[in-house]
């Protein structure tokens, strides 16, 4: 099947089922996500980024399961029509330090797997800040998670 005769639905199942599997920190569904050269890019100021290769990029998230205590909620879901991307709100809970942080991912897809992920921080991430979120914006108001399910 080719990425023309997925539907939106199909890539927003398959995103949830993703943030499902970094949850349950499971390697295996991790894996079942990704083409096997995937490539997650993020803000700098992370080390070892961008994480390359669906092993790394599982790997990883299962580290930030046991050791940060990290939970994921997807706030928003926008899926193109007509191109195998799509875009996400998320909000990253580091429950073992008690802070949090929100920002936004852009989607490629392949076929039936994640291609690439490029992650946006709302804010820089600031040590003293214990939810690192955009200022002024309402997220209660807007329906957004204000703590970890």
């Amino acid at each position: 099947m080719t990425n023309q005769t997925r539907t939106p639905d199909f890539y927003d199942a398959l995103i949830r089922r993703y943030f499902d599997a970094c949850n349950a920190a499971d390697y295996d569904a991790l894996m079942a996500c990704f083409t096997p050269d995937a490539v997650h890019y993020f803000p700098s100021g992370l080390p070892e980024v961008p994480w390359q290769g669906a092993e790394a990029i599982s790997r990883k998230w299962i580290w930030c399961v046991e050791t940060l205590g990290s939970q994921w909620t997807i706030e928003r879901i926008l899926v193109s029509h007509d191109k195998p991307e799509a875009m996400i709100e998320w909000t990253h809970w580091k429950n073992k330090s008690g802070t949090a942080l929100r920002g936004a991912e852009w989607y490629i897809f392949e076929g039936d797997k994640i291609q690439e992920i490029r992650a946006y921080y709302a804010s820089p991430a600031d040590k003293a800040t214990p939810i690192n979120e955009l200022v002024g914006f309402d997220y209660a108001a807007r329906g957004y998670h204000l703590k970890s399910d």
